[in-house]
């Protein structure tokens, strides 16, 4: 009720701008109104609420845009009604609400209608009765890299962002626990032996008892069935750039422009990072592009002023070359066009930067079945990029 008495001022302060439209922001909350006969209705929706209608829209139209809501208009009336309960969200799970919301409408039978034991049920996420033959549960620890590096060479900001992915396979409702290298947990049973982790911005699925967290830093969970992000997490500390570039432009009174561009792996000989592209700008005007490479293939794409140099293969501690020669038929001032930076893309398998491990993984079911917990790791580019002088 609060954010409701923003809505006029606002409303009033966009006509007088002239900037007048059905959809309001104010902060983290956007205001979604009609005028029908002097009086307003009003949709007050939380940024995170906004997030969550789109992907369930998503779910269900796989295309979200201006016809998938006109041809599906009654469907997205009843996943409204489901998804908000006097204006607080409630079953938010597109898994769940397509137990009882199909796309070909909802069909009313007289004297057979059915709740789903998902929305009574305490653990609203997850249906009953799930059975599989082989019991299996899937772990992906993914890490990304956001670097930031300037002209000079120095690291001007790093972090790194992390969340750890489930594709649960298992029958019946079974608790797990998982089990982190995580430092508060060391520091809290005294052992601090070993290689831990400083966890910042952690985020949980709905399906974590936060309060056992918080107590014994033990993440204790039923677990949705299928494909779920567990948790999300943030590790601010200084990243060293795991593949470095170092380019070198140089330009021939508006005739030619010549371009070379080392990259090295500078992560341990065992790793291989997978498919490797490193995106070098170039002026706007260049041509007759020629490239010669140690490794991989070098592209140009012109739409974006830029070449994409590709190696599918990079093992750590290995050093590649690239050299592009372009032609610059016109006399363009170049310095207008500002100084755009070089980014790379990456993946490498079996690897994290920040150290983060999976101790271990239980699953208690009280049916006693043996379930295989299985883990990987992997680490791949985020915002990664490296000012050039030229």
């Amino acid at each position: 009720m609060a954010e409701i008495d923003r809505f006029l001022p606002l409303l009033m302060q966009h006509e007088e701008e002239g900037l007048l439209c059905p959809v309001l922001s104010h902060g983290k909350v956007h205001f979604m109104w009609i005028k029908h006969s002097n009086l307003y209705r009003i949709l007050v929706l939380k940024a995170a609420a906004v997030v969550c209608i789109v992907q369930v829209f998503t779910e269900y139209f796989k295309e979200l845009e201006e016809e998938s809501i006109q041809d599906n208009f009654v469907v997205v009336y009843e996943l409204l009604d489901e998804l908000m309960d006097f204006g607080f969200p409630q079953t938010t799970d597109s898994k769940i609400l397509q137990e009882y919301i199909t796309q070909e409408g909802a069909k009313l039978e007289v004297g057979k209608s059915k709740v789903p034991t998902t929305v009574t049920n305490a653990v609203s996420w997850r249906s009953e009765g799930i059975k599989y033959k082989k019991n299996e549960v899937f772990i992906d620890v993914i890490e990304s890299i956001n670097v930031l590096v300037n002209a000079n060479g120095s690291v001007m900001s790093s972090d790194i962002v992390g969340s750890i992915k489930l594709k649960t396979m298992l029958s019946g409702m079974p608790e797990l626990r998982l089990g982190l290298n995580d430092r508060v947990l060391f520091g809290l049973t005294g052992r601090d032996k070993g290689k831990t982790v400083v966890m910042e911005d952690v985020k949980f699925h709905q399906c974590v008892r936060l309060s056992r967290f918080d107590s014994d830093r033990t993440i204790s969970f039923i677990p949705p069935d299928g494909e779920s992000e567990l948790m999300s997490y943030r590790i601010n500390t200084h990243v060293k750039p795991l593949i470095w570039i170092e380019s070198v432009i140089e330009k021939f009174s508006h005739s030619r422009v010549e371009i070379m561009v080392k990259a090295k792996g500078q992560f341990k000989k065992q790793s291989v990072a997978n498919n490797v592209e490193v995106r070098v700008p170039v002026p706007s005007d260049a041509d007759s592009p020629k490239f010669k490479t140690s490794t991989g293939q070098a592209k140009y794409v012109p739409e974006k002023n830029m070449v994409v140099w590709t190696i599918k293969s990079f093992p750590g501690g290995k050093e590649f070359l690239m050299r592009a020669h372009f032609g610059l038929p016109s006399v363009e001032n170049n310095e207008l066009e500002g100084k755009p930076p070089v980014t790379v893309k990456f993946e490498i398998p079996y690897f994290t930067v920040s150290g983060i491990q999976v101790r271990y993984m239980k699953i208690i079911e009280k049916s006693g079945y043996q379930a295989l917990p299985w883990v990987r790791y992997i680490t791949q580019s985020g915002d990664y990029q490296l000012r050039t002088n030229v």
